[in-house]
């Protein structure tokens, strides 16, 4: 079993659950979170705002700000990782900076708590 994260745009929620419906993947999670990516900023200024620094504060301006984004989990069968990735990535990719990230990670194991049932069988 794999949990996939996917970390989204805000506009991009509605069609990215359309889109994993439509694939057979009807079940996940989704959080609003803040985040930002790399982005360009220049260390001595992201140092100097963050010792309190009111002048390196002013220059940091919006790009040490935090964005809304959503974040959308699905734990699933190694055999679905392959689908939830293409899925997510044909709904949210404008080939612009911001279009998110998803990360892939192994899951020991799952636990159904209705049903006691484990392993893939708690999460198919």
């Amino acid at each position: 079993m794999k949990e996939v994260t996917a970390i989204i745009r805000m506009n991009k929620m509605n069609q990215t659950k359309k889109a994993l419906a439509d694939a057979g993947i009807p079940a996940f999670v989704a959080l609003e979170c803040l985040g930002r990516g790399r982005g360009l900023i220049n260390q001595a200024v992201l140092q100097g705002a963050a010792e309190g620094n009111e002048e390196a504060i002013a220059l940091l301006g919006t790009k040490g700000r935090l964005y809304p984004k959503r974040m959308v989990t699905v734990v699933v069968p190694d055999a679905d990782v392959a689908k939830v990735v293409e899925t997510i990535m044909a709904v949210n990719r404008s080939g612009k900076a911001g279009d998110g990230k998803i990360m892939v990670m192994p899951i020991s194991d799952s636990v159904r708590v209705r049903t006691g049932e484990a392993g893939e069988a708690a999460v198919s």
